[in-house]
């Protein structure tokens, strides 16, 4: 039985792209509709039953001969692991929606058409179980985020954007050839349906052509996360995109990350290489994602470059392999997406206000933000893994998995990055807020906007509700990685 929520959650979103975009000359009717489909965004996944969804009602035809299930249609999947990152996913982009409603008279179509779009797209990727239906929506995403970054009014981002479109002409069809390789091999592009294929023995793991599709879809995974060797392009787009944007873009990448790897875990886990791979990339990506954040002046791109390192944390436990691990990593995940939009939006206030984004040059700002000091704190604490923070509950369950699969050297990489970021933060908290203010700043009397406030309390809230009782996603989250196991 289809349950007829689930495709809402992507038919929703897109659907709203479309009006918004088509009707933007009517600003305050754009407005209403962009805030109440925002509200209604966390709230559909929240509702909808677990199960799957048949496009077409074409449901599984088993096949009398072999006895194996067939799937025709674009199978939709929701289970725990996508309702806790989809209503994530539509609670960022509420908060992002309310900023930019806050802060504009005039609201972009355009722009609300790309917030809703890759919505749409992301939660698209969690939902589905067709690795082509998969590529089309990591494809609307590629051209979403880069269009963020276009619209953002900031110095050189065009540029960056246009590097990063040039990237994906490269990473994109990369990845569909890959996809091509696994459908000439097997015949189908429904993921379920190719793992059977696999079981059979219709497809050999040792394939020169199933091991040539591995390596090109994983190269394209690494280009849709950013992890090395894409992750100065990646910090860069968040440099470059206005800061509640970054927030959404950081989330795209993070869910797009995460639903991409786990259909490689399904399809590619057999192979001994592929958590070799999933391991030293992310292992790469935390050691530089912090050594050059250390080196930064510009505090968003600081946070940007900090992001990519608690990208490799997820990667790490996925690239683990056992179910405890996993669950860390996507844990890990959700709190990634939680803790950088915390961040990307209250740095965007002290930039807001003091048109200033060189660290060397501020000081002396918790006296005028208080609160917003206070909230940056709590929150870089959360990412560098302080207790009792949610980041600390993802990255102590990441280290036991390193030490249970007897990797201890993994545990200590950890810890010191863990260390590091917490540094990094405290050396960027201090530059900024508590040493004096240097003479030629100007901080004015200005009352940061409450839409952002707002959306840091609630972030904040969360990753404090996290970190006192993990065990309200960890427990589901668990469950999911031993069904897919």
């Amino acid at each position: 039985m289809s349950n007829y929520l689930i495709p809402l959650m992507v038919v929703v979103p897109m659907l709203c792209a479309i009006l918004v975009n088509a009707f933007a000359k009517f600003n305050k009717s754009i407005k209403v509709l962009t805030f109440v489909v925002a509200i209604c965004l966390p709230i559909i996944p929240l509702l909808s039953n677990y199960g799957l969804h048949f496009f077409g009602g074409y449901t599984p035809m088993l096949d009398n001969a072999t006895g194996v299930i067939y799937h025709p249609a674009i199978t939709y999947a929701f289970d725990m692991l996508q309702q806790i990152f989809i209503a994530a996913v539509g609670l960022i982009t509420f908060l992002v929606a309310f900023i930019y409603l806050s802060k504009y008279k005039k609201a972009s179509g355009q722009y609300l058409f790309l917030l809703f779009m890759g919505t749409a797209s992301v939660t698209a990727l969690m939902l589905t179980d067709d690795i082509f239906n998969m590529f089309v929506f990591f494809e609307i995403l590629a051209l979403v985020q880069v269009g963020i970054v276009i619209a953002s009014p900031m110095d050189y981002s065009y540029e960056m954007a246009l590097k990063y479109m040039i990237l994906g002409s490269i990473g994109s069809p990369i990845m569909l050839l890959g996809i091509g390789f696994l459908l000439a091999s097997t015949g189908n592009i429904n993921i379920s349906d190719i793992i059977v294929a696999l079981h059979n023995g219709t497809l050999s793991y040792t394939s020169p052509v199933f091991l040539m599709s591995f390596a090109l879809i994983f190269f394209g995974w690494l280009y849709a996360s950013g992890l090395p060797p894409f992750h100065i392009i990646k910090s860069g787009m968040y440099s470059k995109a206005e800061p509640h944007g970054a927030a959404l873009l950081q989330t795209f990448t993070v869910i797009s990350m995460i639903s991409i790897v786990l259909i490689m875990f399904r399809i590619f886990h057999e192979l001994p290489i592929f958590e070799l791979l999933l391991v030293l990339f992310s292992v790469l990506a935390m050691i530089l994602g912090v050594s050059l954040a250390l080196t930064q002046t510009d505090f968003r791109r600081m946070i940007g470059y900090l992001a990519v390192g608690e990208l490799g944390f997820i990667g790490l436990g996925i690239g683990l392999g056992i179910q405890f691990a996993i669950t860390a990593g996507l844990f890990q995940a959700l709190n990634e997406i939680i803790t950088t939009a915390l961040l990307f939006i209250g740095f965007g206030l002290i930039a807001y206000v003091t048109k200033e984004e060189d660290t060397r040059k501020l000081g002396g700002l918790l006296a005028y933000h208080p609160k917003v000091g206070l909230m940056l704190l709590f929150g870089g604490l959360a990412m560098a893994g302080v207790p009792p923070f949610s980041g600390f509950q993802s990255k102590l369950m990441l280290v036991q998995a390193s030490l249970s699969c007897g990797y201890p050297e993994l545990s200590i990489l950890a810890v010191i990055v863990s260390i590091a970021t917490f540094v990094v933060f405290v050396k960027t908290f201090y530059g900024m807020f508590l040493r004096p203010k240097p003479k030629g700043l100007e901080v004015p009397d200005n009352e940061v906007p409450k839409s952002a406030v707002f959306a840091m309390v609630v972030l904040l809230a969360l990753i404090i509700i996290l970190g006192l009782c993990p065990g309200l996603v960890t427990n589901g989250i668990y469950e999911f990685v031993g069904g897919i196991l």
